[in-house]
């Protein structure tokens, strides 16, 4: 049955990683593999280890271990079948300890001294990137401990509880650090890595494992942890079994990725055709051809994401609504704002601004639609950096400060605030910031979930713009609605280079004024805007369908592998 729906287990929303702790489940509850009546025994199993173990006590090479006690009922995850048995992982092992709790200093070369880090998901040891290298004489010290050698198990102890891989023949010798345990059992290796990394044995580091910020297991609860025991040749089988499996698992995840991959490809070469339209009615010709496959297309969400990037760059290329010649065009308001500026400077109440260089052939991306101008930022957007405001004013209570840390994709987070005493604050009114502002970062100005921007609402105020954090204010000729589309659109977010200031990506106000900007008429940015707030309001109703389709195919995968 899970065979036959492979494919809904490997698209649903984490199905693969579902099936692959099913797999193991199964496995160490008997269920993968059929029993076979002529293996012999898990009680003779049991008996041959602890007549070895007794061996080696009695040649003075292993302490001896203390008595465990019988694993009651109330311990025992599931029933066994025929011919298994219950034990504890200290009864099998003959060597079970941790590396240093006090490791040497970082030698550059040497030994590896390895930590959870380099034991990864599925089994793998990495050697290769050790967290240090000891030199011969701290090997010697730490080898006498661990000694590890092909054919033990090691098993992530601290943090990273549950990891699980048996060390591989023509392994490099090696050390380990205190989150690495090292198992030597009479079970078959590859089956007790694959048990202690089972989602049975995840659950006993839950319940037992200790502390808050790095929980970890103790060796004594991990030496009293109950092992499910097949007989040695069912062990064989099963581990065979599970390889098997896991690489259809990784198969699935490769075929995933690659039709992932694919799948962007065709979703950049399909949209590519609306941005590489020319005028409005070349636009709605391509869209109406792009627009009978958006079944196909709009599937996962980083497609309606890059669906949604697509109309901003239309709408601030003048593409997404058809120009109308009776609109005032832009050169006229910049006229109109030219010499309004010119009688505030004639009156003295202003300064005369410094001109900005002329925008060369180079710096326009695309061709203008009838009526729109290009400018430069700072022709259009007053911009104002914050205030150096030392951290020493600080007080519990007063006006708020607004840091970038307040500033998230679109809102004010003012979860960790910073504030001015009320009184000093009244020295400081022309950082005050308005309902309607739009302020953005310039430290770290990019984020993963988008531009680092917001819209001051009445709610955020009263506040102050604090350093590293610009007001970006629009003049009469350009809406404040149509600069955040022009903000949130790759023409502002794939242009803008963030250098280094303290080792932090940053830009300046200066940066962002220099940028090229296309102007259109203003009746023409209020139908901008009201299109593509329709248009974006459909895409939120898509990533809606979408989520509640993945939540049904999250169901049917779940009901699939509890049956």
């Amino acid at each position: 049955m899970l065979l036959s729906n492979l494919n809904l287990l490997a698209t649903a929303p984490g199905g693969v990683a579902k099936l692959r702790e099913l797999i193991l489940t199964l496995a160490v509850q008997g269920k993968l593999v059929p029993q076979d009546p002529a293996d012999e025994p898990a009680g003779v199993l049991l008996q041959k280890i602890r007549a070895e173990k007794d061996r080696l006590i009695a040649e003075g090479k292993i302490k001896r271990d203390k008595p465990l006690a019988a694993i009651a009922e109330e311990e025992k995850p599931f029933g066994l079948p025929k011919s298994w048995e219950w034990s504890r992982l200290g009864a099998l092992a003959s060597k079970l300890t941790d590396g240093s709790h006090n490791p040497p200093r970082d030698s550059g070369a040497g030994y590896p001294m390895l930590s959870s880090q380099n034991v990864w998901e599925g089994g793998v040891v990495d050697f290769t990137s050790p967290t240090r290298y000891v030199g011969e004489a701290d090997f010697l010290i730490e080898n006498s401990r661990t000694a590890a050698v092909p054919g033990d198990v090691l098993l992530t102890i601290v943090a990273s509880l549950g990891r699980s891989a048996v060390v591989p023949i023509g392994a490099p010798a090696f050390v380990l650090q205190r989150s690495v345990a090292v198992i030597r059992s009479g079970l078959n290796p590859e089956f007790c890595s694959l048990f202690l990394r089972s989602p049975v044995a995840r659950a006993y580091y839950d319940l037992h494992g200790k502390g808050t910020a790095q929980k970890g297991i103790y060796l004594g609860k991990l030496g009293a942890m109950p092992i499910a025991v097949p007989p040695l040749a069912e062990q064989s089988r099963i581990v065979t079994r599970v390889e098997a499996l896991m690489r259809l698992c990784d198969a699935l995840v490769a075929k995933g990725q690659l039709e992932a991959a694919q799948h962007a490809q065709l979703v950049s070469t399909l949209l590519g055709t609306l941005i590489a339209s020319t005028t409005p009615e070349e636009l709605a010709a391509n869209w109406q051809r792009v627009a009978q496959h958006f079944d196909l297309l709009l599937d996962r969400p980083e497609a309606i994401d890059a669906l949604e990037q697509t109309l901003l760059q239309l709408a601030v290329r003048g593409l997404l609504v058809p120009q109308d010649p009776t609109d005032e065009p832009a050169s006229a308001l910049l006229q109109k704002i030219r010499a309004e500026k010119d009688r505030l400077i004639a009156t003295g109440q202003i300064k005369r601004d410094k001109p900005l260089p002329p925008i060369t052939d180079e710096e326009k991306p695309f061709a203008l639609p009838v009526g729109w101008e290009w400018v430069r930022v700072g022709d259009v957007v007053e911009l104002l950096n914050g205030y150096a405001f030392k951290s020493e004013w600080f007080k519990p209570a007063g006006v708020r400060l607004l840091r970038n840390v307040n500033i998230s994709h679109g809102h004010v987070d003012w979860s960790v605030p910073v504030m001015l005493d009320a009184i000093a604050a009244k020295s400081y009114e022309q950082f005050a910031l308005r309902a309607g502002d739009i302020v953005l970062s310039l430290d770290r100005p990019i984020i993963s979930t988008g531009l680092k921007y917001a819209v001051i609402r009445d709610s955020d105020l009263p506040c102050l713009l604090l350093q590293r954090v610009a007001r970006l204010t629009a003049c009469a000729c350009l809406s404040s609605e149509f600069l955040q589309l022009w903000l949130k659109s790759d023409l502002f977010v794939g242009t803008i280079d963030p250098g280094r200031s303290n080792g932090v990506p940053h830009i300046s106000t200066k940066q962002v004024a220099g940028l090229a900007f296309a102007l259109p008429p203003l009746a023409e940015q209020s139908r901008i805007v009201t299109r593509v707030t329709a248009l974006r309001r459909l895409c939120a109703d898509l990533r809606q369908r979408l989520a509640e389709r993945q939540s049904v195919q999250a169901r049917l995968a779940e009901a699939l592998l509890i049956h």
